[in-house]
């Protein structure tokens, strides 16, 4: 498995493009707006786009779905609780920018629910508190984990925003993450990728 990070955006987030390099079939993590520099990776690696997961539906971790599926008609995941984020750009954000962008072409997971793509198997985590759907993705057998908003190196995602809980962010994150393997790989929304071991002594958050 490779992973291949894009910093893109207004606000620096981390897209995340996951490919099989033996099938060259691949799933992108939170497209954060159009981005030549993913879609021209896509092209050039000669990679089969198979699906767009969202770790939560804030406006900078959204806004590059509709460029993406004009390229490649892929479907969409998210959290079956982050359907009013991904539907309200109030609650999303991204009215505050002028732009009211809005997702409703999605397939809703339940926690725990698996899909697979690129020949992995990506089980859902519903890890709310960033957001009311916040959640993360985990491949089990690599020992990887998307944790977007969630979870940072050394952090933890903002509360500040509508449906965000502190308490609840803090809760997600102890009994919903920290149980995972201390090896596991981390790769958030935003700054540098960390793993459970690491967060479970030194983050301060918790």
């Amino acid at each position: 498995m490779r992973i291949k990070k894009f910093v893109i955006g207004m606000v620096g987030t981390n897209c995340y493009v996951v490919y099989n390099e033996e099938t060259r079939a691949c799933f992108v993590v939170d497209p954060a707006a159009p981005s030549d520099l993913v879609i021209e990776f896509i092209k050039t690696e000669d990679l089969i786009l198979q699906g767009i997961l969202l770790t939560h539906g804030h406006f900078d971790h959204i806004m590059g779905i509709d460029a993406l599926c004009r390229a490649y008609p892929v479907p969409v995941y998210a959290s079956i609780l982050e359907e009013l984020v991904l539907t309200d750009p109030d609650v999303n954000l991204s009215s505050a920018y002028g732009m009211g962008y809005t997702v409703t072409d999605v397939r809703f997971l339940e926690d725990e629910e698996h899909v697979e793509l690129a020949g992995y198997e990506i089980r859902m985590i519903s890890t709310p508190g960033h957001t009311v759907g916040g959640c993360c993705y985990y491949l089990p057998k690599e020992e990887v984990l998307f944790s977007g908003d969630t979870l940072f190196a050394g952090s933890v995602g903002r509360t500040d925003f509508p449906t965000g809980s502190m308490g609840t962010l803090v809760r997600s994150v102890k009994e919903r993450l920290l149980v995972l393997p201390e090896d596991t790989q981390v790769y958030p929304g935003h700054m540098e990728a960390t793993t459970i071991g690491f967060e479970k002594e030194n983050n301060p958050f918790l």
